[in-house]
């Protein structure tokens, strides 16, 4: 190890910065956020007097004569100086930093290449949580109840891994810092009384299909799982990305085949929480968009249990992206209106005659066995039967499938992409910008700007 990694408390101290420009700049910068009292000096007039009773001092001249001149007087005046691009006069160096406030990540390759710890800190910047220092600030809260009330330190341990790894942990990283003392306390409670905690559901969208369009969030919280809830319209590819031990469970609701009723979801999920489990409920793309996240979130909320949500690329985005298909555009439609299909044939109606005008796009999940009524009721409502549409069968997957033509026409295109059988899950767009399909599906007109 070339450098002695140390975090150097400069609160109140004196730093010189000696030079002017961008990198001196950063350097001053810097060193204000760790609260120091910064020097701005001038390499011509700097004098020994200047350099007393700094703690460290920058130099940022950008001339290698003036360079060397201001480190030799630093080095006259006892102070431990770094000299920008210079590694040969530094006495210490500056690392790539993560700064989470109260959470700091440094990264150096001792002066080799500052580029490759420029890449290291995006990645881990990429990994790392935002909200990393609530995480901080709650194992502080709770630090002297813990060392207080778990007097064995192979316990005190495990509580405080529990803590920023856990249930709590999560709600504090969703934004919930409430929850997470909620959740803190009850886990010492359980701790003190030797009982099982309570763990947490993760309301979780899966996306479209494609497994590269996860969140990150999500992807996290699939490694992190005990137990993997998902739909049946999960494609394979999505739950290969779980943790290898994780419990996986089907609890899919397919229309004409025995499935899970919902109720039966809701009792599921509340029974491995309270057994302490943490919950992944996947839900193909939004949980929040005709998913039925919300009725679970009731059921966990009623029992009293820790849960968050998760958003997913809702199938409308995800479908009409990979289509080529813009689902607002300034010249055909200024407007999008996600639609379940299945209320075309029961259930509350939308006001078909405000989604039937021009300008607006349409956007219908679950509708290739009722695109006769969804026809129906558009042609009723006004809309007229030239109306562009496209059916896009297994949007963002390899096996993606693209079928366009007119509103008139749509029970017939729909006949070939039904929801029974080997097809998979279909989305129907409705309106002008539904030719846009045809455009990226043609090799001769998709190289146009």
């Amino acid at each position: 190890m070339k450098h002695l990694p140390l975090f150097f408390d400069l609160a109140g101290r004196k730093v010189a910065v000696v030079g002017e420009g961008p990198k001196a700049d950063l350097r001053a910068d810097l060193a204000r956020s760790a609260g120091a009292d910064v020097r701005r000096l001038d390499a011509r007039s700097l004098t020994a007097q200047d350099l007393r009773g700094a703690v460290a001092a920058f130099v940022a001249t950008g001339d290698e004569a003036a360079d060397a001149a201001v480190h030799r007087q630093t080095k006259a005046a006892g102070v431990p100086v770094n000299v920008a691009d210079r590694p040969a006069l530094c006495d210490f160096i500056m690392p790539a930093i993560v700064d989470r406030d109260g959470v700091v990540v440094a990264i150096s390759t001792g002066g080799a290449s500052p580029t490759l710890a420029t890449v290291l800190r995006g990645r881990i910047e990429a990994a790392l949580p935002e909200r990393l220092d609530v995480l901080a600030r709650l194992a502080t809260t709770f630090r002297a109840q813990v060392n207080a009330l778990i007097a064995d330190p192979g316990r005190r341990r495990a509580f405080f891994r529990r803590l920023v790894e856990g249930p709590a942990a999560r709600l504090a990283l969703a934004g919930d810092e409430a929850g997470a003392r909620r959740v803190a306390l009850g886990d010492l409670d359980a701790a003190r009384r030797k009982m099982t905690p309570s763990g947490i559901a993760h309301i979780v969208g899966a996306g479209p299909g494609d497994p590269d369009l996860l969140t990150l969030r999500a992807a996290q919280l699939l490694q992190e799982a005990d137990a993997i809830l998902h739909d049946d319209l999960v494609p394979p590819a999505v739950l290969a990305r779980a943790r290898r031990d994780a419990e996986v469970v089907s609890v899919g609701k397919r229309k004409g085949r025995p499935s899970w009723a919902q109720a039966d979801i809701d009792t599921e999920l509340v029974r491995r929480v309270r057994a302490g489990q943490t919950v992944v409920r996947l839900k193909a793309g939004d949980p929040f968009v005709f998913g039925r996240g919300g009725e679970e979130v009731d059921a966990l909320r009623d029992a009293g249990l820790a849960y968050t949500v998760v958003p997913g690329i809702t199938a409308a985005l995800g479908c009409a992206a990979s289509a080529g298909i813009p689902l607002t555009h300034r010249r055909h439609a200024s407007a999008v209106t996600f639609v379940s299909g299945h209320s075309a044939k029961d259930g509350k109606q939308p006001a078909w005659a405000s989604l039937a005008r021009e300008g607006h796009t349409l956007a219908i999940y679950m509708g290739a066995t009722e695109a006769p009524s969804v026809r129906d009721r558009l042609l009723g409502a006004g809309a007229d039967r030239s109306t562009p549409v496209a059916i896009v069968e297994n949007g963002t997957r390899p096996d993606q499938l693209v079928s366009t033509g007119r509103l008139g026409d749509l029970a017939r295109l729909a006949a070939t992409h039904s929801e029974s059988g080997t097809a998979g899950p279909s989305l129907i767009i409705v309106g002008d910008v539904a030719a846009y399909a045809a455009v990226s599906a043609s090799p001769s007109l998709a190289k146009v700007s």
